[in-house]
């Protein structure tokens, strides 16, 4: 006879936001597939880059009365159990009574975990309704993934380096790959 294991599912976004209510403000923590991950430290060049993606994607969101914000979660209403920090994200309407969007237009992942930023998140990112593409940006080679929303209901994906641009139809712009990289060698 055969024996079914039940998974347990961890802990809900109700949960996780009661617990993480209590946690000291200098740490951080985003809910991944059910668990708390405790977010380390990241380096300068990490923060560099994403410093440099708010730069420039602030004007294209202004023009839409949308802003370029680092450090949030994003919320899909069919995944309770994740609600992960991307590095930056672009959304419009009021401003947000705490740090958690439904309603993102793009988000940015400067690669920090392979396995977790562009495995279980891109998945994730792909449920959220309101979500036009999501950046997957490398910092240890000049490399930027986009993911983009098509007609349909499914996503395009192209590699842009060092020379590329990133078009941004959903902000009406483009963005050079090299005003990523500002300031990064390589």
């Amino acid at each position: 006879m055969a024996l079914a294991l039940r998974r347990d599912p961890g802990m809900g976004l109700a949960e996780y936001q009661a617990w993480v209510a209590d946690r000291p403000d200098e740490e951080r923590w985003e809910l991944f597939d059910g668990e708390p991950v405790h977010m380390a430290p990241q380096s300068e060049r990490h923060q560099q880059i994403i410093a440099n993606l708010v730069r420039h994607l602030r004007p294209f969101g202004r023009d839409r009365g949308c802003r370029a914000i680092p450090g949030i979660a994003v919320l899909s209403d069919s995944m309770d159990t994740f609600a992960p920090i991307p590095n930056v994200v672009v959304r419009c309407g009021p401003p947000l009574r705490n740090g958690y969007a439904r309603d993102p237009v793009l988000v940015a992942e400067v690669l920090s975990t392979m396995s977790r930023d562009r495995g279980r998140k891109t998945d994730f990112y792909r449920t959220i309704a309101s979500l036009k593409a999501f950046l997957i940006v490398y910092q240890d080679e000049p490399r930027v993934e986009v993911w983009r929303r098509g007609s349909d209901t499914g996503w395009t994906f192209e590699a842009c380096g060092l020379d590329g641009t990133v078009s941004l139809p959903e902000l009406g712009g483009h963005l050079a790959v090299a005003e990523i990289y500002d300031d990064i060698a390589f």
